[in-house]
């Protein structure tokens, strides 16, 4: 995957970066956010309309699995080995199914994807996790998912801070790369089970962590080394959201990304740690 300072800055606009932003967006003083690194997770960039295209490991295991009903991303995460270069590059990426995990007959399977990201000189850049739920296909005798360890603190957030999914933010995000119809297409997700199309859920996730840098490491994006979170809720464009971050230890937070119309977490048992 080829890309250029254009699709940077765009991507940064994607995931909600303001015009004060212009580490983001101007190429004199271009910066990264370091989770344009998901962007391959998808394979679907720089690619014409009904061109064919390589698809992620999770929908491979759709075709093989055949659901009736959608399957969704319960969570992400994202290791970064070195800086992503905000001028050009390649991305050279490898996709493959690492589990899959028994949820029930009721609650379906969960499939685990790993997306090695390198550089054109063969350098890992970074290091892609997720989990997408089948609802239709649990029930087979595997092993359970395994939890996850992170407990959100009780006392009030170190920080919080405020921002907003535009009424036409879907519509940006997709094209960075993410063209799944339901976040598009109203009569397809209305057979989805969706009333409208909704965030994707990488979206949410760079928002996350744009925020995080700004409250954390303000104008160091590249100390970002880890960054998770579950994906919670389903989110629809034009939402106020709010991001809250417990400091937990040194280079170490956790943190919320809430819907504050519904008070419902959208991103949930985050972590976010830097050197």
């Amino acid at each position: 995957m080829e890309y250029n300072w254009r699709d940077v800055a765009l991507y940064a606009l994607a995931v909600g970066a303001k015009r004060e932003d212009l580490m983001y967006t101007y190429e004199k003083c271009l910066k990264a956010i370091p989770t344009y690194g998901t962007i391959p997770y998808w394979g679907t960039v720089n690619v014409r309309p009904y061109q064919w295209m390589p698809l992620p490991a999770s929908m491979l295991a759709a075709d093989i699995i055949k659901p009736t009903t959608s399957y969704l991303n319960m969570d992400h995460e994202i290791i970064m080995h070195r800086p992503i270069d905000p001028i050009k590059g390649t991305f050279q990426y490898q996709d493959e199914i690492t589990d899959v995990y028994d949820r029930g007959e009721d609650k379906g399977a969960v499939v685990k994807t790993k997306v090695l990201v390198r550089d054109e000189a063969g350098n890992d850049v970074c290091t892609n996790y997720s989990t997408t739920i089948f609802r239709e296909a649990g029930g087979f005798g595997g092993v359970p998912m395994p939890k996850s360890n992170v407990v959100i603190p009780e006392r009030e957030p170190d920080f919080e801070l405020d921002d907003y999914i535009s009424p036409v933010q879907n519509l940006l995000y997709r094209l960075t790369g993410d063209t799944n119809k339901v976040h598009v297409d109203p009569e397809y997700t209305r057979k989805m089970g969706y009333e409208t199309p909704f965030m994707q859920g990488l979206c949410s996730f760079g928002f996350a962590c744009r925020m995080a840098i700004g409250a954390l490491i303000p104008g160091e994006p590249e100390r970002m080394t880890r960054m998770a979170a579950q994906m919670s809720s389903v989110l629809f464009p034009d939402t106020p959201v709010k991001l809250q971050i417990w400091r937990m230890d040194a280079g170490v937070a956790y943190f919320r990304f809430m819907n504050v119309t519904t008070g419902k977490p959208v991103l949930n048992r985050g972590v976010f740690e830097w050197k």
